[in-house]
Formats: structure tokens, C-alpha cells, sequence
């Protein structure tokens, strides 16, 4: 997930790419080694600095999506600065400048001891999936329950991972445009049925584009969730 970059007064370290892994037709998941790196809660971001070799430099910033290393996932955008170098042209063992981790309200730690409500919409899935990796290494309780909205099964990030069984995890997909064949819910926007099964009374992570933020935020309040215990994070 890219949003624009916050500045700070972290240092920028090299970080050289280690693997990667295509999610999806437009999207791909970075592994990158990083020397000296402090470590990071499940919901903080970099920032990515690239520089061209006339000294241009454009940056932006991405959710890291696993706890432990430094792991991006970065969705393809056609007329982009960055994704599209991310995406599709460096390989492993070349660097980028990386700064982080930043952002300390929009995360989950293991000794919260409440349950957790998750709300992503597409590649907002990130920071929340750094969250659900985070509670299964940390063998956590709590119960988390995620509601995923994509446009199609194709555009789901993790796909395989999120079909494995995941004791204290329950997942909810829901299609805006195309849905499998014979799947119970036809495809639509949220709607105030989509969490008719889950948690009330928990702690509330949503992620996506601005208008599907609000709009989730808006179906939480509506169903009674206490505001003070709903955190969005929002791109686009």
C-alpha cells in the first residue's frame, strides 16, 4: 500500500532486495535485507527513496506487511514513480534507500488482550496482514476476524496463505464486481450484513482507499462499535 511519504527524522538505510513473490497480476511482494534494522509493530510503514542517476529521487511510502523483516507488497500503478520499478524491473540483490519504521498509532501488539476486528479494502490488506502474522508468531488469543473486499477473487493479495486454516482467524470475502461461482454473497460494495457474524465489542483496524474507509468506519458506528476503539489508516 503506498500513500504519499512522511517526512521525519529517521535515517535512510540501504536496503537490498532478498526475494520477492507476485500476489497478483499488478501487484508483488518484496523481501528486502536491511542492515542495522530496529525491528517494527504490525502497522508501521517505510518510506522508499529511489534516485536516478541524474540525481532525480522520488519516494513514497509502503505498509509493511510482515513482522520480523522488512516486506512490502506495492501494487502497480501505470503512470507511477515507484511501483513500477518495484514491480517490475529490480531484481534481487539491488538497493533502494529505506527509512522507517514510522507511524505508532496504527498498530496491533500482541498484549493488547482484546479481539480484533480487521476491514481492508485491496491492497489495504498490508498492514492488516503484518497484524494476523504478528498474532499467529506471537501466539496470541485474541480472536481476530478480517473482511476483505476486492474487486475480484484475482485481485485477492495472500491468497493462499488466507485460505489456510488459522485457529482464532475467520475470514470474510467480499467481491465488489465478480464473485466465484455459487458464492452466498452476490458482489457488491459493504454492507451493513458483512458483519453481522463478527466481533462487537473488540478493537477495529480499517485500510483502503479514502471512500471505502469512510464508508466502513460509517457501517462500525452504525452497528454500535465505540469510535474511540475504530483506527483507519487511508490512501488515495
Amino acid at each position: 500500500m503506498a500513500r504519499a511519504a512522511v517526512s521525519g527524522r529517521l535515517a535512510w538505510r540501504v536496503a537490498r532486495l532478498a526475494g520477492t513473490n507476485e500476489e497478483t497480476g499488478t501487484a508483488r511482494t518484496l523481501v528486502f535485507d536491511v542492515p542495522d534494522w530496529p525491528g517494527h509493530l504490525a502497522g508501521q510503514h517505510v518510506d522508499v527513496r529511489l534516485t536516478a542517476e541524474d540525481g532525480y529521487t522520488a519516494q513514497r511510502s509502503y505498509s509493511l506487511s510482515a513482522p520480523g523483516r522488512v516486506e512490502l507488497t506495492v501494487q502497480r500503478i501505470p503512470d507511477g514513480e515507484v511501483s513500477p520499478y518495484l514491480t517490475d524491473v529490480i531484481r534481487v540483490g539491488d538497493p533502494v534507500e529505506i527509512r522507517g519504521p514510522v507511524g505508532g498509532w496504527f498498530v496491533w501488539r500482541p498484549d493488547s488482550g482484546r479481539d480484533v476486528l480487521l476491514v481492508a479494502g485491496g491492497s489495504g490488506i498490508a498492514p492488516l496482514m503484518a497484524m494476523i502474522r504478528a498474532r499467529r508468531l506471537a501466539g496470541s488469543g485474541a480472536r481476530f476476524w478480517l473482511v476483505y473486499s476486492t474487486r475480484t477473487p484475482d485481485d485477492v493479495y495472500y491468497a493462499d496463505e488466507l485460505r489456510r486454516s488459522d485457529p482464532g482467524l475467520d475470514v470474510t470475502h467480499v467481491y465488489t464486481r465478480l464473485a466465484p461461482e455459487g458464492w452466498p454473497r452476490p458482489p457488491g460494495r459493504l454492507a451493513p450484513a458483512d458483519f453481522e457474524d463478527g466481533p462487537a465489542d473488540c478493537d477495529c483496524f480499517i485500510c483502503g482507499p479514502t471512500g471505502f474507509v469512510e464508508s466502513a468506519a460509517d457501517l462500525l458506528l452504525a452497528r454500535g462499535h465505540d469510535p474511540r476503539r475504530i483506527k483507519t489508516e487511508r490512501f488515495g
